[in-house]
């Protein structure tokens, strides 16, 4: 990728972070505990890692999880210590928001001839990664708060799964129509 190139790549993934920053403030349905359904606000996203790959995807990823930290979805944790605050940014910001942009790692496999398969295999395994990292976190940082004697895995499969389902739903069809409608977007760079 020559200079040209990196800077055109680097103005896109500029423009789509600031997309997907606008998206995620506009919710759909907002969890009390964090998390919301949001305007395909992953999209942007999946699209730097199909476009540019994996590097550029993650990157942006990772600088969307600072954005959003910043704009206020950083949640106390209940156990209050550093440790869990760590364990907070990492399993709810870093990893969720960077691994968005390993689309183009799973969608590469499938080739031209099967590019839309491809595009739609890529952003769903995205997203499952996306609701492991928050799973997880679900389990081990904000496990304490299970009410009514509900396990902690009970509790963060459906407190994650009720609104990872529906990202995942709207982020799948979003990219369909984008891939239908302008094909060309999906284009990787040379």
């Amino acid at each position: 990728m020559n200079n040209t190139s990196k800077t055109r790549a680097l103005a896109e993934c500029a423009v789509l972070i600031a997309l997907g920053t606008i998206l995620a403030q506009i919710k759909i349905y907002e969890m009390p505990n964090g998390g919301s359904i949001t305007a395909a606000s992953m999209v942007p996203f999946v699209l730097i890692s199909l476009r540019h790959g994996p590097r550029w995807g993650m990157l942006s990823g990772f600088a969307n999880s600072l954005l959003q930290m910043l704009l206020g979805g950083l949640w106390p944790t209940p156990a209050g210590t550093a440790t869990a605050m760590a364990l907070e940014v990492v399993l709810d910001y870093l990893v969720p928001f960077s691994v968005l942009g390993l689309a183009w790692f799973f969608a590469k496999p499938f080739g031209e001839n099967r590019k839309m398969q491809g595009i739609l295999f890529g952003t769903f395994c995205v997203c499952v990664l996306r609701f492991l990292a928050h799973f997880f976190s679900g389990i081990i940082v904000w496990g304490s708060i299970t009410e009514d004697g509900i396990g902690a895995v009970i509790y963060s499969l459906t407190y994650n799964g009720s609104f990872m389902a529906v990202e995942t739903v709207i982020t799948i069809v979003v990219i369909g129509l984008l891939y239908k409608s302008a094909p060309k977007l999906f284009k990787a760079m040379e």
